[in-house]
């Protein structure tokens, strides 16, 4: 029996437990005892004026610690009302037993906040950005929060933790960009600041999902991913393109709608300078335009682009402060039109440059080198490997397939603009066929190469890039050359050497058919650095298509020498037993002179002439021509003048044509041998002429002249002697 009661009597104890807790955890026990203790202990605590009516005593069985709640308190904050739906204040179970009230938490409640309240409040807070982008950016905004204090054994705040919601927020963000709709809760203490579920829009941009977080611990480390939906049109891309104006990029955005996941790391230290940051981004660009700042110029006849096109495009870019990391795959177009395939991968990290692409290629472009000019309209596949390091740059691979025509190159490096080496070209074109592979020595070797651009681009003398690292032997085996007017060398061998660059040893010969050849000898002087260059044709037309001067001339045979010493040379230029047909300079020039049946002659049959000798000098920057004589049966000419690098020319010279008076008079007795002896047969009167102007606009000017100096006579009479 006694049991019985004892059980009954210890269930009744357990149910009493349950019902007290119970009732503590839901209603509570309504007192007021606390309130005047309470309100002392938080003013003290916070300088904040607490009144109190009837509070609450309850249990938070989460935390199992015992609190005092009550809703819709009056709360002041240095004469400001603080709205607050409740207030529960944690205190320690002894400290009640002793009449001497320990506070552990506060939790505050507070009712939603209006933007000009949150500004009433900025006044109590220090100068600061935060302040200034409070009173000044922010326009709109409702907050919902809650606050806990956590204290020390003092009373004194020990740590905090605000959470809430921001909601319909709407802010000035920098130069009139402006962020709208925005939506997001938070949860802050006195180490990191979490933002979650982040969304609103700025200006043609989406924000959905956004999350970021700050850690304050050591200086300052933000984190934040987010889904940005972009529609960038014309009415909004002008303040987005202001914003991104310092970063330098290659254009400005047009056009740009996609969808595209962002992360954004950014650490600062203690003095809030920048340590590192790394932003990702990655998506789809449905459509784009760039306006690019700089036309792409280059040396290949390729099409000045002023804008470029992305579709359906994943971009991936990878942003750090040590590495800029940039992906594409998609189309591009340069007109909006027609768009091709890309493929890119960029990687920048610290001072190493990495390019690899793949894509199509529709316009022409030319490679005057091999005489290839690749027709518009016809797909090109290209594929890129681009490697620099420093000042050291290696094109890894280059392969262009456009129909049959193929060209690949690999590993052709570069160091400061200066060539280094290259491993092998092979080139396959409808009029080349060749590889140049480099071991040991250089060896250029191949069936067939397009040599028609070729005299011309030596004339140009490009010095963007230098050759004077290249030391090596080389040997070159053409079975088939074509030269300029459609000419053709078989057989061409040469062997050379090539020191700082340049050649000092030439040994080389070919055959243009029908027992015409061509000869090339380059040889060092061993006791200085002087060359002596000969080169024997007997076709001269191929040789000189790129001077005017010798437009029209027909048949001859040319020997040219000169001895070079570094920058300078003296040659001289020799030709025999040709032709002048249909030259327009030449032409003009007896026009001029009103030497109608040499004008009619020269258009027609051609003007023959015996021999033509160029003495001249080159330094640098001017060719000075000494002398240029001319000497035929139905003329001759004299000239002296120079050319500089402008292509200024300016010459003077003196003509004479055969004519029959002339002839009459030489042969009249004594007076006529002493004056113009019988061999020579030329003419006594003529003209004297000047050349002058830039290249293209040269000035012509003629004047009739009655007797020749004895400098021309005594040339001419020289001449013929040594032809004779």
């Amino acid at each position: 029996m006694i049991r019985k009661i004892l059980n009954y009597l210890f269930l009744l104890f357990i149910f009493s437990i349950i019902l007290f807790v119970s009732t503590l955890s839901t209603i509570g026990i309504k007192t007021d005892k606390f309130n005047k203790l309470i309100s002392n202990k938080i003013a003290d605590t916070k300088n904040i004026d607490l009144n109190l009516q009837t509070v609450n005593f309850k249990l938070d069985l989460n935390e199992i610690s015992l609190f005092i709640e009550t809703q819709n308190p009056k709360i002041n904050y240095r004469n400001k009302d603080i709205p607050t739906k409740n207030i529960k204040v944690y205190v320690d179970f002894f400290s009640i037993l002793k009449t001497d009230l320990k506070i552990n938490k506060i939790n505050i409640i507070l009712d939603e906040l209006s933007y000009a309240q949150l500004k009433e409040f900025s006044k109590f807070i220090k100068p600061s950005n935060f302040k200034n982008f409070l009173n000044y950016k922010i326009k709109k905004a409702k907050l919902i929060s809650e606050i806990e204090l956590f204290l020390d054994k003092n009373g004194e705040v020990e740590n905090y933790i605000i959470r809430g919601e921001v909601a319909d927020f709407r802010a000035d963000l920098f130069k009139d960009i402006i962020l709208s709709d925005t939506n997001l809760n938070f949860f802050a203490d006195k180490e990191d600041i979490l933002i979650k579920n982040l969304f609103g829009k700025i200006d043609g941009i989406e924000i959905n999902n956004g999350d970021i977080k700050l850690n304050l611990e050591n200086g300052v480390k933000l984190s934040s991913n987010f889904i940005s939906n972009i529609n960038l049109k014309k009415n909004n891309i002008k303040k987005i393109n202001e914003l991104l104006s310092n970063l330098k990029l290659a254009g400005n955005i047009k056009e740009l709608e996609g969808n595209f996941n962002n992360n954004i790391l950014v650490n600062l230290d203690k003095t809030y300078k920048l340590t590192n940051y790394n932003y990702n981004f990655s998506g789809k660009v449905k459509n784009s335009r760039i306006e690019l700042y700089k036309t792409i110029k280059n040396n290949f006849n390729i099409k000045e682009f002023e804008e470029i096109f992305l579709l359906d495009t994943q971009v991936d870019l990878d942003l750090g402060k040590k590495n800029f990391n940039l992906g594409v795959n998609g189309k591009y177009s340069f007109d909006n039109l027609d768009f091709l395939q890309l493929d890119l991968e960029s990687i920048f990290k610290s001072d190493i440059l990495e390019i690899n692409a793949n894509f199509d290629y529709k316009d022409s472009f030319d490679l005057d080198l091999i005489n290839y000019k690749k027709p518009k309209d016809k797909i090109a596949k290209v594929s890129l490997e681009f490697e620099k390091n420093k000042n050291i740059s290696n094109l890894k691979k280059l392969y262009i397939k456009e129909q049959n025509n193929v060209i690949n190159i690999n590993d052709l490096k570069f160091k400061d603009n200066n060539f280094e080496s290259l491993k092998k070209v092979d080139i396959s074109t409808k009029n080349n066929n060749f590889s140049i592979q480099w071991d040991k020595k250089i060896i250029i070797k191949g069936g067939r190469f397009d040599a028609t651009n070729l005299p011309k681009l030596l004339n140009q003398q490009d010095k963007s890039y230098n050759f004077k690292k290249i030391n090596t032997n080389i040997e070159i085996d053409f079975r088939n050359i074509k030269v300029p007017l459609s000419e053709k060398l078989d057989n061409f061998r040469l062997i050379g050497e090539i020191k700082k660059g340049e050649f000092v040893k030439i040994s080389s010969k070919g055959d243009f058919g029908g027992n015409n050849f061509l000869d090339i000898s380059l040889k060092k002087d061993n006791g200085s650095e002087k060359k002596f260059l000969e080169i024997y044709s007997d076709l001269p037309r191929p040789l000189l298509t790129e001077y005017s001067f010798f437009k029209g001339l027909t048949g001859g045979k040319l020997l040219f020498t000169s001895l070079i010493d570094g920058p300078k040379s003296n040659s001289k230029l020799k030709i025999e037993n040709f032709k002048v047909v249909n030259a327009p300079g030449v032409i003009k020039l007896l026009s001029l002179a009103d030497l109608g049946g040499l004008a009619d002659l020269a258009e027609g049959e051609g003007l023959s002439f015996d021999l033509l000798e160029i003495n001249m000098e080159k330094d640098r920057d001017i060719l000075k021509l000494n002398e240029i004589l001319a000497l035929g049966p139905s003329m001759s000419v004299l000239i002296e003048g120079y050319q500089d690098n402008t292509g200024l020319t300016s010459l003077k010279g003196t003509l004479v044509p055969a004519k029959t008076l002339n002839k009459m008079i030489s042969k009249i007795p004594v007076i006529g041998k002493i004056v113009i002896p019988k061999e020579v047969g030329e003419g006594l009167f003529g003209v004297s002429f000047k050349m002058k102007g830039p290249k293209g606009n040269v000035k012509t000017t003629i004047n009739p002249i009655r007797t020749l100096t004895p400098r021309f006579i005594q040339k001419i009479v020289d001449k013929n002697k040594i032809s004779k």
